[in-house]
């Protein structure tokens, strides 16, 4: 099994900063795709940040030039850096590694910004 955990998540303020950290651990192998969805109260769960095996990176529209998904590959670690912050942000963040078809997620962070 694969087991991720989210950590970072938390209250911040409007305009502010907050950075995301998925640590992955188990048997990781041939991995389609890796990154960040959320899930706002009362809707579903969308893609934030997500990178394919070919080191292609999407991003949704509405976090575009405000946050930056990256990795390190030593330390099994995904980071979702989230700037300008806003409201609308306010979300359960789960980080995901899709391997050979099936999904693997973390148990989530809430990250909830104040206006």
């Amino acid at each position: 099994q694969v087991q991720l955990v989210e950590s970072g998540g938390g209250l911040v303020q409007a305009g502010g900063s907050l950075r995301l950290s998925c640590a992955a651990s188990g048997s990781i192998f041939s991995i389609n795709t890796m990154g960040w969805y959320r899930q706002p109260p009362g809707k579903q769960r969308t893609l934030v940040a997500a990178q394919t095996s070919g080191g292609i990176l999407n991003y949704a529209d509405s976090v575009k030039g405000r946050f930056t998904f990256s990795r390190d590959n030593a330390k099994n670690t995904m980071y979702l850096q989230m700037n300008s912050l806003k409201p609308e942000d306010t979300a359960v963040y789960y980080c995901n590694v899709a391997i050979w078809g099936l999904n693997y997620w973390g148990k989530g962070t809430l990250v909830t910004v104040s206006s």
